[in-house]
């Protein structure tokens, strides 16, 4: 591809991602009670979707990229680097890699890697190397794509499960060798210091992140579940302690909500679960369906949402010996990808939050192409049937043509959940 023919795909591509992020926060913004806090991360959105790189959140700081959220943060930050996830969620990136990519392959890996291909000269000398968990089979082939590309590649080595103390060693030795080798990527050293400030600043954003979980599954609802999927994807890319000082803001005016009494959706709005392939921005078709149809998302199970800070790490001496291990821990024990296997703490975890939220039923998105998700979706309804939770599976994609489909789809799910909840109060009465 010639370089004008370069640029000129860049221009086009640029346009329609902007198309796609304005009008996802339109739909966002159409919604009513919006707290007044929720305006920085729409700021911080717009800005992404008019041509605002992510990495300029970086500053001078050399960036590692990563395509999951296994790689280890602390590590990242411990070394003055600025850690940015990739993955993307843009239907115009999705369309260049399919230009390359096979027709079955995941939607995510299709337009992360049409995402790098189309700004591959943009990143200059600042992309100091992109880190690939091995979680499924596409990314780790999307390392050889990724490496034609002229990217500097580093593949994370993940294992099959987390059950046996064999696994737990073998991870946490694939997190210290990362350790050493990032050293050399960043050209700084790890020290036991940097360590310990890297730990306390994803500390403090983990706690934030509790307060807001809690938050969100109050009774009524305070704020809607497609406004936090905006604030945890924000998340991927900011700087970590703006982005701690913005949640710690909305937090403050969620508790003030809560004393006041103000509510974003009417008393009897169904409450969902939403768990899945994740919601990445644009792509939020299914979360914004949901609550446009009448449903409140109260609590979600996602590797872009509540996966991202759940658990801090605990360590004993603050040495490099004791707290890299421990780092490794804390990206192992809580994962419920559906990677690993077994997997029956994912099924623990949503049943857990049902109970905890009082959900009225699931909504399970899988994309077209995932098949960890497409194989556990089985196991995941015929546990909730057996507690009588109701689950509307969808298989979709980045493109807005099966809108009107999945939105037949939901509407009626949630007529179903409120005439089922109708029932029910009439034979309590």
């Amino acid at each position: 591809m010639d370089d004008e023919l370069k640029r000129r795909l860049l221009k086009t591509t640029r346009l329609h991602l902007a198309m796609e992020g304005e009008e996802t926060l339109q739909r966002l913004r159409e919604f009513s009670e919006r707290p007044a806090a929720m305006e920085y991360f729409y700021t911080l959105f717009h800005q992404l979707a008019n041509g605002a790189g992510p990495a300029a959140m970086a500053g001078e700081r050399k960036i590692i990229a990563t395509m999951c959220m296994q790689v280890p943060q602390e590590l990242i930050l411990a070394v003055g680097a600025h850690p940015l996830r990739l993955c993307s969620g843009a239907n115009a990136y999705d369309q260049v890699g399919a230009e390359f990519m096979p027709a079955k392959s995941c939607p995510v890996i299709r337009a992360t890697l049409g995402m790098l291909r189309v700004n591959q000269s943009l990143w200059g000398d600042t992309m100091a190397g992109i880190v690939v968990p091995t979680t499924c089979d596409q990314k780790k082939k999307a390392c050889e794509e990724l490496g034609d590309m002229g990217y500097p590649v580093y593949s994370l080595e993940m294992p099959a499960g987390k059950e046996s103390d064999l696994a737990r060693y073998y991870w946490q030795e694939s997190v210290k060798q990362f350790a050493v080798d990032l050293e050399k990527m960043v050209g700084r050293r790890l020290t036991a210091a940097g360590l310990r400030q890297a730990i306390a600043k994803v500390g403090r954003a983990a706690a934030l992140f509790r307060q807001l979980h809690g938050l969100r599954g109050n009774r009524p609802p305070i704020i809607l579940g497609s406004d936090l999927f905006l604030v945890y994807n924000a998340y991927f890319f900011d700087d970590i302690e703006r982005w701690s000082r913005a949640v710690e803001v909305l937090v403050a005016e969620l508790e003030q909500r809560r004393q006041n009494g103000v509510r974003v959706t009417n008393r009897r709005a169904p409450r969902l679960l939403f768990t899945g392939s994740p919601p990445i921005f644009p792509n939020f078709k299914v979360p914004v369906l949901v609550e446009q149809s009448g449903g409140i998302i109260v609590v979600d199970e996602s590797c872009s949402s509540t996966r991202l800070l759940s658990d801090s790490v605990a360590y004993d001496q603050a040495s490099l010996n004791d707290m890299v291990p421990a780092v490794a821990d804390r990206y192992l024990k809580p994962c419920t990808c559906p990677c690993l296997t077994p997997n029956q703490d994912r099924l623990r975890k949503l049943v857990a939050m049902a109970d905890e939220f009082a959900v009225d039923g699931v909504v399970y998105q899988a994309f077209a192409g995932c098949l960890p998700y497409e194989l556990e979706r089985r196991q995941v309804n015929e546990t909730l049937s057996e507690r009588g939770i109701p689950m509307l599976y969808v298989e979709t994609d980045y493109s807005p043509e099966d809108s009107g489909q999945l939105s037949t789809r939901v509407e009626a799910f949630i007529e179903s959940i409120k005439a089922r909840k109708r029932k029910q109060a009439r034979q309590q009465s």
